[in-house]
């Protein structure tokens, strides 16, 4: 046989495996992402094998239970009992998959510079026991020319060669937790891959699980799609923050002006300030992007104003809260101060980057005694210090001098927090329903 040949052969086999669901499928890290993956996989029929380093998530998935808000235990239990979803401490098993799906972190650093020190440590993983005809595809978001320039090289130490005796690629991931609309299964998934072969394989195992994937013409390119998302909501984000701040100084509605301008039926899409910005990925991914150009002598003024703005946005909400104070004879030191919402988003207990953390801090550290309630979170700590977390009663309200709402959970009576509590500082407009809302001040 010619190598082109054994080419052929070689993803020919794979793609028989793939087509009669006998593909068994690797999923390195079992977190918001891997977790639905392998969930959603194993339910197309597939044979998927979780790794993760964490012995807990472990035992929970072999119980048939989840961790993951967006998952419930009748739909691991099924996929378990069924025999298709299993999940191991022991990375060994990675030899004996036939497409191998890594989905770990990737934070920043204090420096703001990428750390893919997940992603390497996977991929270390994963070669040493690579074997002939494998596909191995990256789904953490990074920067453009991982896949590439990181990935394939440790790949490559086992002896094989991509597009020869392996197969690699990138698919972002596109997860939004506690999207009620939008799922792993249902969201169209983005496909490059680093050969034409490589982008072949892969597309045709993700159409087993999803019905719509979109292929691009390379890894680089997938990489970009993921952070060009993010950082088009980070850029806007940042944008309608500063429209907040500006309406406050011209004595304005921030939320009128944007239910305003939302009635345009097109070249307008509206988004809303807040806080500040939270999740793993609209605070961190575009910082990727921004690193990657700097090495390349080019500055990204537009991402970094929008971080510089979005950062700001906690600061802003604790002065304009100390305003409020002592606008009623109170200063913000010694102040009972009841924070709804600790998480980063409505209705989900994801506390990763959450704006609260910033903003709880700064009340700290000038002196505001401080308790939150959130029905998603049971504790929440900052800088390693505990924040009491109490019931939503009249009682508990009516003992505070302010209540801060950071975070817009929807099954929180926002009717009682009105009435009950002497002043209210609404940053997410979770009290527009409200019909008395003299004592509320928004954002």
């Amino acid at each position: 046989m010619t190598q082109s040949e054994t080419m052929a052969a070689m993803k020919n086999a794979l793609l028989e495996k793939i087509a009669n669901k006998t593909a068994r499928v690797g999923v390195v890290g079992l977190g918001y992402v891997g977790l639905p993956l392998a969930e959603v996989f194993s339910r197309s029929g597939l044979e998927v094998h979780g790794f993760d380093v964490d012995p807990r998530k472990i035992e929970t998935i072999r119980s048939g239970r989840t961790y993951i808000g967006d998952l419930t235990d009748e739909q691991v239990r099924a996929q378990v009992e069924a025999g298709r979803l299993h999940a191991s401490c022991n990375f060994d098993g990675l030899a004996e998959m036939d497409a191998v799906l890594i989905c770990v972190p990737t934070p920043l650093r204090k420096t703001l510079d990428p750390d893919i020190s997940y992603v390497v440590s996977s991929a270390k993983e994963i070669a040493q026991r690579l074997r002939v005809g494998q596909l191995v595809v990256l789904e953490s978001t990074t920067y453009p020319g991982t896949t590439e320039e990181v990935i394939l090289p440790l790949l490559e130490e086992s002896g094989l060669k991509v597009g020869e005796g392996f197969f690699l690629a990138f698919s972002p991931e596109r997860v939004d937790p506690s999207n009620p609309q939008y799922k792993t299964e249902n969201t169209p998934k983005v496909v490059g891959g680093t050969t034409a072969g490589c982008r072949e394989v892969a597309e045709a195992l993700y159409r087993t699980a999803i019905p719509s994937v979109h292929v691009v013409s390379s890894a680089r390119a997938a990489e970009m799609v993921k952070l060009l998302e993010n950082t088009f909501r980070l850029i806007n984000i940042g944008l309608v923050n500063e429209v907040a701040v500006i309406c406050e100084k011209l004595g304005l509605d921030v939320w009128e002006i944007i239910d305003a301008a939302a009635t345009k039926p097109f070249g307008y899409m509206a988004f809303y300030p807040g806080p500040g910005l939270g999740g793993h990925c609209i605070p961190i991914d575009p910082h990727y992007l921004s690193w990657k150009l700097r090495s390349l002598n080019y500055f990204t003024r537009f991402i970094d104003l929008a971080s510089e703005i979005n950062r700001s946005m906690p600061a802003h909400v604790v002065d304009r809260l100390a305003q409020l104070l002592n606008e009623v004879r109170k200063p913000i030191k010694g102040s009972k101060i009841l924070v709804l919402g600790v998480a980063y988003k409505r209705d989900c207990a994801d506390t990763r980057e959450s704006p609260a953390e910033d903003v709880l801090h700064l009340l700290l550290q000038r002196g505001a005694e401080l308790s939150f309630h959130d029905p998603y979170v049971a504790a929440f700590s900052v800088s390693g210090t505990p924040i009491p977390s109490v019931g939503l009663d009249a009682a508990v309200l009516r003992e505070q001098d302010a209540v801060l709402i950071l975070t817009d959970h929807k099954n929180v009576d926002y009717d009682m927090v009105c009435r009950e509590a002497s002043l209210i500082f609404d940053t997410r407009n979770a009290t527009r329903a409200v019909s008395e809302k003299a004592k509320v001040v928004r954002l």
